[in-house]
């Protein structure tokens, strides 16, 4: 299987660990220690030997940080982990505060420490320069340093050298040249001689490249530097593309080699402030560095009619396992079942499949209280069976050379309450609020997230997430800069592909989240509109959505609608490509409201 159900973390860990890297800090002279969820590359998932925050204080989340002091400690997490992070980690080693409303920062302004240590290639320039303003008003200081957890960590896993493969520029629509040509003229334009890249998926969507580096993520990790007018340079271990043809355009170093290059280049080079380490700047000592985002997230973030195409059919692809899965689902005893049955079977239809490479990321597979975990990561410990009367959140995704998909359905295991029906009425007509927008030319995502909570406002409640996250074409599912979320400031374009996925969760009882991919194409005007260039979404996602969850009264009549509609394209599309059980399931699930 993709996904692994080992415990890998546990809190009795953290201990010895804390205070190994303390005797490290105290011969260091270091009062306070900075310890991100975090690797050069400034990526949601790290690799095994960079996800030093597990090991040290057994926190497993994608996103969150923390501070040693010398005989204080605290975890920082957002919304999303609250219930996580004080299932995994020792409360009497840590002190657990909620990000961002407390930062860093703030909680080592109220303490002692006045030498804070930090490796900067895991801090970005503009977190590094947020600290360090946050602290003029005192006399403490950051200070730069090899990495003091490395020292301890006795068995920490070798670095990945998985090969690099071409992706087709059947599935890409452009090649890596006109790519290269097109951010080398970005480059003129703004005046800058080179730029720096240091996203790994910034690197492998510009050279159509795919690996296997991080878990779920098909990207090589790697830096470049793009000279304006030269080859480009690729800093990573050589043996990764030892399996593709040579390219006259581009010149493979050892990433040993970058510091060297980095401290070597001269004039005007672009460095994105919001993605490359600290020492990516401070080692460019002879050149002028200029700020400005990573070139290549826009273009990336704009998919070719061939990406969309392709994303299309891995969503009809995975839509039909889907329906298989729900199909089976639907006709077991919920009793016999536990969530790592369910995940198990759901990855087993995917691969039935014989096209799926990876999943996207470890199914979230929460049933009952362990939906309200809104990143829920199943293992034999927390493993629970399935029961009637509860809800379950399965929230998955695979990886398919032609494209990348993310799907969340909640399902009702037989009869659920009233407040849940409403509750879950409320998060669908969020998500068909999203689904059926239509906005104007530079609206943002912040514009459009409060679309997705209007329902759920009016009955007083909300979620601690952002609304939508942008999606590569096999390769992050995570991708930005497009999101749909109030602090989002990137302008939808033409190809964007964004989840929809609202949610509400009340700790200890239950999870609602359905989520369906969309990506953003002109929109069909009305009569007597105005004539101004104007955005819609298209749906990607095709799989049924729990009409026994819905509360159909609550819902006005264009909602009701759209749901009808939805259900009978997922009836079109879905249908011819099922097993006879699974069409004959599907026809009721999507019987008009």
């Amino acid at each position: 299987m993709f996904q692994s159900f080992n415990v890998t973390s546990r809190p009795d860990q953290a201990a010895p660990r804390v205070t190994a890297l303390r005797a490290e800090m105290a011969q260091a002279g270091l009062d306070a220690y900075l310890v991100p969820r975090a690797d050069a590359h400034q990526g949601e998932t790290v690799a095994d030997c960079d996800d030093r925050l597990a090991w040290l204080t057994g926190f497993t989340g994608s996103a969150g940080s923390a501070v040693i002091g010398l005989s204080q400690a605290a975890l920082f997490t957002d919304g999303r982990y609250t219930v996580q992070v004080r299932a995994q980690c020792d409360p009497a080693l840590f002190e657990f505060i909620d990000w961002p409303a407390t930062k860093p920062v703030d909680w080592l302004k109220k303490t002692e420490a006045r030498r804070i240590g930090f490796d900067p290639w895991l801090h970005t320039v503009a977190e590094i320069r947020a600290i360090r303003k946050a602290l003029t008003d005192t006399d403490a200081e950051l200070v730069a340093g090899a990495n003091l957890v490395d020292r301890i960590w006795a068995d920490r896993p070798a670095p990945p050298a998985a090969l690099a493969v071409a992706q087709s520029v059947k599935f890409t629509g452009r090649t890596s040249d006109d790519k290269l040509d097109e951010i080398r003229e970005s480059l003129k334009k703004s005046g800058a001689d080179a730029a720096v890249l240091t996203l790994p998926d910034s690197i492998s969507w510009l050279l159509n490249i795919r690996g296997s580096d991080i878990a779920h993520t098909p990207v090589v990790q790697a830096f470049a530097i793009i000279p304006a007018e030269d080859k480009l340079s690729l800093f990573a271990n050589p043996a990764k593309f030892a399996d593709l043809p040579e390219d006259p355009r581009i010149s493979i170093y050892d990433d040993a080699a970058l510091a060297e290059a980095l401290s070597a280049l001269e004039g005007r080079v672009l460095v994105d402030p919001a993605s490359a380490p600290h020492a990516v700047v401070s080692l460019l000592t002879k050149a002028d560095v200029v700020e400005g985002t990573d070139p290549c997230q826009l273009p990336k973030a704009r998919k070719t009619p061939q990406e969309i195409e392709g994303t299309r059919e891995a969503h009809l692809r995975d839509g039909a396992a889907m329906v298989e899965f729900l199909a089976w689902l639907s006709d077991q005893a919920v009793e016999t079942l536990s969530e790592i049955d369910v995940v198990k079977k759901l990855e087993g239809f995917r691969r039935a499949t014989n096209a799926l490479k990876d999943i996207s990321f470890e199914t979230i597979c929460g049933s009952g209280p362990n939906g309200a975990i809104v990143h829920y990561r199943v293992s034999e410990e927390t493993n629970r069976p399935l029961a009637e009367g509860e809800l379950l959140l399965i929230d998955s995704g695979g990886q398919y050379v032609d494209g990348t998909t993310d799907i969340t359905r909640t399902v009702a295991l037989g009869d659920i309450g009233a407040d849940e029906r409403e509750a879950f009425t409320a998060v669908l007509q969020g998500m068909i609020a999203i689904s059926a927008a239509r906005f104007p030319k530079g609206i943002t995502g912040a514009h459009l997230d409060a679309l997705a909570r209007s329902a759920l406002w009016r009955q007083g409640r909300d979620y601690d997430h952002g609304t939508g996250h942008g999606v590569g074409a096999y390769l992050s599912v995570h991708e930005g800069p497009q999101r749909l979320s109030r602090v989002s400031d990137v302008a939808l374009e033409e190809g964007m592909i964004l989840s929809n996925e609202p949610g509400y969760y009340r700790e200890g009882a239950f999870g609602i989240r359905i989520e369906n991919l969309i990506v953003v194409q002109p929109a069909q005007m009305p009569p007597g509109s105005d004539k101004r260039e104007m955005f819609e979404f298209e749906t990607l996602t095709f799989v049924p959505i729990d009409r026994n969850l819905i509360h159909p009264d609550a819902l006005a009549p264009w909602e009701r609608d759209w749901i009808d509609e939805y259900h009978a394209l997922v009836w079109d599309r879905i249908s011819p490509r099922l097993s006879d059980d699974a069409r004959a399931w599907l026809r009721e699930a999507v019987a008009p409201l």
